[in-house]
């Protein structure tokens, strides 16, 4: 996925979960719950376009980009079917989108059976695995045909026939959209157990990354199993128990996106920190520059506007000044982030640093060995260090 199209996607979801709410609020029982999913699109759309602006051949920001952006379209076109549904003729632009939302919603969600045998390389651990994802991926493509094909009334849009259902082939579709749902219960945890296979098979840094995602597959199976079980005995479908079943779901849903940003943000997976460091940087830089930009033009306004009048010297000297003010303020910036967030090269940097002044005025090779072993052991922690130095030709 090209990085800057991936970029695209957090705004566009934003977008939509922006419209989303509004309709859903009028035609749902669940409002908070409704915001709760809202964040979870938003976030897999934000962790999806952070993995695919660093490893842009990594197709595991293309399924987090894909599971954010598909989900915030299908609520929103959902909400929209259902709000302007009603008694008589439908008009063809609600039947469209309550089709779309039919064969885009729940088919989506196999997407997260290829995202647990993906992560976080993009690669599977074996043939065998290979084979879970070929599953799934037919899964995926037979469960969406027969959403999108099966004749009569669309799903949780009443009044709305399909407008594209194949009446000839409507017992095979029941069948298939029937034991669609079975088939990818029984995935998930499948693919859990791939996550496990590929942490047994790591390195210990990957470890660490891959551990949260595995906490994250097994809270999700547990709640989701939860509410279905829940379900058989009492009813979840009005007042308050269909308000905690969706606030549980959408926790779930919700918790594979943050694990991959914990595993991002506490481990360094896929190299995002650069591009976390930049966009504090400048995301701060930016918002002091406008700051201060805002603040001479009124101050210098109330200070000449006496001597020159309408005149625009106060806009040229706030802007000259702001310009003088970019490298100084974007260095001191970069030290705080690196100060508060990137704490240890922060300190390595420091090390190096009194390194190289101290090395200009030492004369003493034993005590510049000395004084390297101890500068490469504080930034590198290596288990051990050793220096060899060649004997002077005489």
């Amino acid at each position: 996925m090209s990085p800057r199209l991936a970029w695209l996607a957090p705004a566009l979801t934003l977008g939509l979960v922006a419209v989303m709410l509004p309709l859903t609020w009028e035609t749902a029982e669940y409002d908070g719950a409704e915001i709760v999913f809202g964040l979870a699109f938003v976030a897999y759309a934000v962790v999806g376009a952070l993995i695919a602006s660093r490893h842009p051949r990594n197709p595991v920001g293309g399924l987090f980009v894909a599971l954010g952006l598909l989900s915030a379209l299908t609520e929103t076109l959902f909400s929209y079917a259902t709000q302007s549904a009603g008694p008589g003729p439908v008009p063809d632009t609600v039947a469209a989108a309550a089709w779309v939302s039919a064969w885009a919603g729940e088919p989506g969600f196999v997407l997260l059976v290829l995202l647990l045998l993906l992560f976080p390389d993009g690669r599977y651990v074996s043939r065998r695995w290979r084979g879970v994802g070929s599953v799934a991926v037919a899964l995926l493509v037979s469960w969406t045909l027969a959403a999108a094909l099966a004749p009569g009334p669309l799903r949780d849009v009443p009044g709305v026939d399909n407008p594209v259902g194949i009446d000839s082939l409507a017992g095979a579709l029941e069948v298939l959209t029937g034991a669609a749902p079975v088939a990818f219960f029984l995935l998930v945890p499948v693919a859990v157990a791939s996550v496990v296979a590929r942490y047994r098979s790591a390195g210990g840094e990957q470890r660490q990354q891959i551990k949260w995602l595995a906490m994250a597959g097994g809270f999700a199976i547990a709640t989701i199993l939860g509410v279905a079980l829940t379900g058989l005995f009492t009813n979840t479908d009005a007042g308050i128990g269909d308000l905690l079943t969706a606030l549980l779901v959408g926790v779930a849903v919700t918790a594979f996106p943050v694990a991959a940003g914990i595993a991002i943000l506490r481990h360094r997976l896929y190299d995002i920190d650069v591009v976390i460091s930049r966009a504090l940087v400048y995301g701060s830089l930016t918002a002091t520059l406008a700051g201060a930009y805002l603040g001479l033009v009124l101050l210098l306004q109330l200070a000449l506007s006496p001597l020159a009048g309408d005149s625009d010297l106060a806009v040229a000297a706030s802007t000259l000044a702001v310009t003088a003010l970019f490298r100084p303020l974007r260095s001191r910036i970069q030290r705080l982030v690196d100060r508060r967030f990137y704490r240890s090269r922060y300190d390595a940097t420091l090390t190096l640093q009194g390194f190289s002044a101290r090395l200009r005025h030492e004369l003493d090779l034993d005590a510049l060995g000395t004084d390297l072993r101890a500068v490469v052991h504080d930034t590198m922690q290596p288990a051990h260090v050793s220096l060899w130095l060649r004997e002077a030709q005489r």
